[in-house]
């Protein structure tokens, strides 16, 4: 059983760390579910304490990374649309074959979900450029 605990802790942590690239992910969370899985084994030794620190820690991280930029789009001006438009074009950037799309889907998606709120170029482009 240790075994198995071990290899899901270590898959979970590995998908941790790949949500710290990409932000689909739950990066924090899923490091956390894998740190608990090598508490589970005898093999790790760990502490309870430190478990819940961690676990408290990835819940806030969490809770910013998602909420954050949400919040800083509204208060710089951007819209609904907007927000909307930015994780659009981040879930398509993400897959997309170009190299830097990841970076151009979300600008394009905050653009042209401002467009389609009726704002003017100049505000659209402000919104797409707060986006980062």
């Amino acid at each position: 059983m240790d075994i198995l605990f071990s290899l899901l802790g270590l898959m979970f942590i590995l998908f941790g760390l790949a949500g710290s690239l990409l932000p689909i992910i739950p990066g924090p969370p899923l490091s956390w579910i894998g740190l608990l899985f090598l508490y589970m084994t005898t093999a790790v030794p760990n502490d309870t304490m430190f478990l819940v620190i961690t676990g408290i820690v990835a819940i806030a991280i969490f809770t910013l990374d998602y909420f954050i930029p949400a919040i800083g789009t509204k208060r710089f001006g951007g819209s609904r649309s907007g927000v909307i438009g930015t994780t659009i074009g981040l879930i398509i950037g993400l897959f997309s074959p170009i190299p830097a799309g990841i970076i151009i889907g979300p600008f394009i998606g905050a653009f042209i979900g401002e467009k389609y709120n009726n704002a003017n170029n100049n505000q659209a482009l402000k919104a797409a450029l707060d986006c980062f």
